[in-house]
């Protein structure tokens, strides 16, 4: 027995079909390639860099954002605050979301085309979608397309969660700017959380079926019409995928906006106390925030004189999960699935906060 799950790809039998099958796959491989590489090289690598050789100056001008396309300003009425963070927080994803729905539609043409999409080990599914993740380089807003797109592709839920964890908090910058920036032990325990979360996603998606999907490949003696199948097919999965993803995510920079507004940092008390606790990592697994933000922010927050339980619980949860990516899989996937990641998210940031407070006391 196969110890991989096949999916179907449907076409007349023929050497020109399966020319014409080869000749899709290839194309649509290229086209997945093409659009990581400019991504990766033109903008999020380098960018990650610049802000791994800031080191301990690294700044963030918004509350959910690194940049400050408006100004947000205490006297300004709640509404506009709300709108200006908005507005914001999109600019400052705007070039990792534009990679995400194009990544992710490109992914939605390439898997349909293979013969194999996931294994029958839900933990092979799960190193699978970790592996994908690291190099991915997207925050967990901006992996959420991607993570649809795999899933209605026909990849394992398992491969879908793990792609969507490991992407904003296993990347070897961002690792490499928490050690920079904190203590070994609690850069270790915050490494220690995705690992966690991602040997949980075999459990957390253990009755989720996925989607059996085939495509129709015509038989067809030339390249032409080959070639321009694949990128109409692209451009339909990357209308559709735009359709349904982009007015949640003004839906998900709205929400955040409004509960960084109603619930500010400043606000964060000096003395630890378990419902601190336990409020943190539910808001930290709720905000939208761009990958790296969470070593960046937790670090000024540490010195400014938020006491260290509190800056771990934000630590572990900030860019492991956000609301956008619970409302993709809400949508995607069941409501149920989705409120399971966000809760799991949480549980493990506090059980991290509340260990660093239980050591500071005893120590």
């Amino acid at each position: 027995m196969s110890s991989v799950a096949s999916s179907q790809v449907l076409a007349p039998a023929g050497v020109s079909a399966k020319k014409s099958v080869v000749l899709q796959t290839t194309i649509a491989a290229i086209l997945c390639v093409a659009i990581a590489l400019y991504f990766w090289v033109d903008s999020r690598y380098p960018s990650l860099l610049k802000k791994l050789h800031t080191g301990k100056g690294i700044r963030i001008s918004g509350t959910l954002s690194f940049d400050a396309f408006m100004p947000v300003k205490p006297d300004m009425s709640l509404a506009t605050r709300i709108a200006h963070t908005t507005v914001n927080w999109m600019y400052t994803n705007r070039i990792g979301m534009t990679f995400g729905i194009c990544f992710g539609a490109a992914m939605l043409t390439l898997l349909p085309f293979l013969p194999r999409r996931r294994f029958r080990n839900e933990f092979a599914n799960t190193l699978a979608g970790a592996a994908t993740g690291v190099p991915l380089g997207v925050c967990a807003n901006c992996a959420a397309p991607v993570g649809q797109s795999l899933y209605q592709a026909g990849a394992a839920p398992a491969t879908v969660l793990a792609t969507m964890i490991s992407s904003p908090t296993l990347n070897v910058v961002v690792l490499a700017m928490l050690f920079a920036l904190f203590p070994f032990p609690v850069a270790l325990l915050r490494l220690a959380t995705p690992l966690v979360l991602i040997a949980l996603v075999p459990w957390l998606t253990r009755r989720v079926q996925p989607i059996d999907v085939s495509c129709d490949v015509p038989r067809s003696a030339g390249w032409l019409r080959p070639t321009a199948d694949v990128f109409k097919q692209y451009l339909v999965n990357l209308g559709r995928l735009a359709l349904t993803t982009v007015p949640l995510m003004i839906l998900a920079g709205v929400l955040g906006a409004l509960l960084v507004e109603l619930a500010p940092a400043r606000d964060i008390p000096t003395s630890v106390s378990m419902v601190g606790i336990v409020l943190l990592a539910l808001i930290g697994a709720f905000l939208p925030v761009p990958i790296a933000f969470d070593v960046a922010a937790s670090f000024l927050l540490l010195s400014r004189g938020v006491p260290l339980p509190y800056v771990v619980t934000l630590l572990c949860t900030l860019g492991a999960c956000s609301v956008y990516s619970v409302l993709i899989l809400g949508r995607t996937i069941s409501w149920k699935t989705a409120l399971s990641v966000y809760g799991a998210v949480a549980l493990v940031g506090a059980v991290a906060g509340l260990g660093t407070a239980v050591v500071q006391a005893v120590a």
